[in-house]
């Protein structure tokens, strides 16, 4: 089906309140635009050069996200624009983050990631590593850095069931940290987790925000 049907028969399944990043990494500027001709307007990318030429070549009020491991000499390139960094893994890296949003002048929201699934290569804070370094002030010490929630990736199964244990683990550790860090911070308060193959189970389990790429461009094309 063209992208525009994959789109709107998607985001026609969504609850209220659940928010769509189609995931266009490795897919056309034309793609995108097909789902912005419709309406669409947050994208997910994972490469900086890709991300950077498509940024210039397509409309500016597309909301960028960066939905994949970032390292920290490559947040100069996408500080100055994109509106929500999804894999914000390591204290080190949310103080480049802070730094690059203080050059330019603006603030940058970010994701927390954590580690849920078995599978070690995935990325991410475990969760009694993140606790600790939430107890010890470290993000209060980030004015330029907006904490707005957590982001989490299941392990690669087609056991639903432990999906499912991985997604409720993430929510539960949702509420633990806005019970205890950001209670009186109403902008805390997304919980990223979901793709092509899982969201539904994810949305179950509490998500508000979904990454969907393949159901709606198609299978990816890798250079």
């Amino acid at each position: 089906m063209p992208v525009k049907d994959n789109l709107n028969h998607i985001k026609s399944g969504l609850p209220a309140g659940v928010e769509l990043v189609a995931v266009s990494k490795t897919h056309s500027a034309e793609k995108i635009l097909e789902a912005y001709e419709i309406g669409h307007r947050i994208f997910g990318e994972n490469r900086i050069q890709e991300l950077k030429e498509k940024k210039e070549a397509l409309p500016e009020d597309i909301q960028w996200h960066f939905i994949g491991s970032l390292q920290t000499n490559k947040v100069k390139y996408i500080a100055p624009y994109i509106s929500l960094i999804h894999s914000g893994d390591s204290a080190r890296l949310l103080q480049t983050i802070q730094k690059e949003a203080v050059k330019n002048s603006r603030s940058i929201d970010v994701l927390l990631e954590v580690h849920i699934a078995e599978e070690e290569s995935k990325q991410g804070w475990h969760e009694d590593e993140l606790i600790a370094y939430l107890r010890s002030g470290g993000h209060r010490e980030l004015p330029n850095v907006g904490i707005r929630g957590v982001m989490g990736m299941a392990t690669f199964t087609d056991d639903n069931a432990q999906i499912r244990r991985e997604f409720k683990n993430l929510k539960e550790i949702f509420d633990k940290l806005k019970t205890e860090f950001f209670s009186s911070n109403d902008r805390f308060n997304i919980i990223s987790m979901g793709m092509s193959g899982d969201y539904g189970i994810a949305i179950e389990c509490g998500s508000n925000m979904v990454r969907v790429g393949s159901s709606i461009f198609g299978e990816r094309y890798y250079k």
